[in-house]
């Protein structure tokens, strides 16, 4: 496939876990994969961090920007470039969604700030709360007002992009779920997260985050599976399916013809 043929669902992959990690997990375009195997959709993902080009407006459907292990703040080449794109992609009015990183990086394209969240990283299973305008959203009026969501972040939205609307936070961080109008949603917390895939990264970590305070086997216990979280996102890529152009096969990396 080449860098402009038309993608249904693009999945932009902000990076790779270490290797090591890749080994037993994946990388996160599996994540997704897994998470939307039930749905008809063709899903196509690009790699900004490897210089492949994002497509123009008119080739996508819907796109879903990942997690990664890079900081916003860092201010990579690749991280500006997709966070100009994610600019563009709003104002055409390309439905998006932003995961972690892909929230950080929606909120800085849009005019918000991002840095380190007070007291250290957010990990593990948490409480996550509608907020009163989450409760009344047409979009998620049918969640439950408290839902258990998967996080893994040490950055945050800390200032909100101007006409952002936060509507479901956690004790540690009021804004897990944001909407910045039209059809660009995103969630700190991570629908595409399997307690065994987090539990894999707190293990590789675990020296690291017990020299922090953290009790890595505490939060390992304390993991569970989140349909609600994952409904969020399953939900988005359902209300892209009713664009007359998204198509139905398998994912498969957008690679450039030679």
């Amino acid at each position: 496939m080449t860098a402009t043929a038309f993608a249904p669902l693009l999945i932009v992959q902000m990076s790779v876990p270490p290797e090591d990690l890749r080994r037993q997990v994946g990388e996160q375009l599996d994540w997704f994969n897994a998470l939307l195997e039930e749905l008809p959709v063709e899903s196509v993902c690009v790699r900004p961090h490897l210089g492949e080009p994002l497509p123009s407006a008119s080739c996508v459907g819907a796109a879903i920007i990942s997690g990664s292990w890079s900081m916003v703040t860092d201010r990579a080449d690749w991280s500006e470039r997709t966070a100009q794109w994610i600019q563009d992609m709003h104002a055409a009015h390309v439905p998006l969604f932003g995961v972690c990183y892909g929230h950080q990086l929606i909120a800085h394209a849009l005019g918000g700030r991002v840095d380190y969240l007070p007291g250290g990283r957010e990990l593990g299973a948490h409480t996550v709360r509608l907020s009163p305008e989450g409760r009344t959203h047409p979009r998620l009026a049918h969640f439950p007002d408290t839902f258990t969501a998967i996080l893994s972040h040490e950055q945050s939205v800390l200032d909100l992009p101007p006409d952002a609307r936060v509507l479901a936070g956690t004790k540690r961080d009021p804004h897990q779920i944001l909407h910045y109008g039209g059809e660009t949603w995103s969630s700190q917390f991570h629908p595409e997260f399997t307690p065994e895939l987090l539990a894999t990264c707190l293990e590789r970590k675990r020296s690291v985050l017990e020299a922090e305070g953290l009790n890595v086997t505490a939060l390992i216990e304390g993991l569970d599976t989140t349909p609600t979280a994952a409904r969020l996102l399953l939900e988005f890529v359902e209300r892209s399916l009713q664009c007359p152009n998204i198509r139905t096969k398998r994912a498969r990396v957008l690679t450039t013809e030679p």
